[in-house]
């Protein structure tokens, strides 16, 4: 019977060295593999800016040059509070009007003041604000004029296009007829 070695007694140092750098050359050799199995199966064809040349990264450096290529490649738009919300003030009708019941026009109404108010009462960073909370019953009264206005349009455009369609019979009506 073989005896096993001690766990306690410390092992040759140079025999750990050079497992550990068997290892790392066996890590190396399997990455390789990896990448070289990858590239195969095209796992790397088609990847964005393949063909393209590198980016000129300039002669100084620049720690936030990734949050400005994030900003450009996802067309963000970042503003001031107060410019954001004068940009939130004109779209506003044009947004409510996407929106299917009073019940979600008056709630974002209703948040859209809240931000406002909030903004109010927050120290200002860039320009001043000057957007003030709407007033929820006008707007939602403008709203419902809109919602039926634009019903009103639907409706004579659907009355025009029956009236210019040609009447169609079901097909079940014919079938029925041709069975007789």
């Amino acid at each position: 019977m073989e005896e096993e070695p001690d766990r306690d007694q410390p092992a040759d140092p140079r025999a750990e060295r050079a497992a550990a750098r068997a290892r790392i050359e066996q890590q190396q050799t399997w990455v390789d593999l990896q990448v070289r199995q990858a590239m195969e199966r095209g796992d790397f064809d088609n990847l964005a800016g393949a063909g393209k040349p590198i980016p000129d990264l300039g002669t100084s450096h620049d720690p936030d040059w990734w949050v400005k290529r994030l900003v450009e490649r996802e067309r963000i738009t970042v503003l001031p509070p107060a410019l954001q919300l004068r940009k939130d003030d004109a779209e506003l009708d044009a947004h409510l009007d996407t929106l299917g019941s009073e019940r979600e026009a008056r709630a974002f109404v209703e948040d859209f003041n809240a931000r406002v108010i909030r903004a109010r009462y927050t120290p200002v960073d860039g320009p001043p604000l000057i957007t003030m909370p709407r007033d929820v019953e006008a707007t939602i009264e403008a709203w419902r004029e809109r919602q039926t206005a634009r019903r009103a349009e639907r409706a004579a455009l659907d009355a025009v296009t029956d009236a210019a369609a040609p009447r169609r019979r079901g097909w079940l009506r014919g079938a029925r007829r041709r069975r007789r």
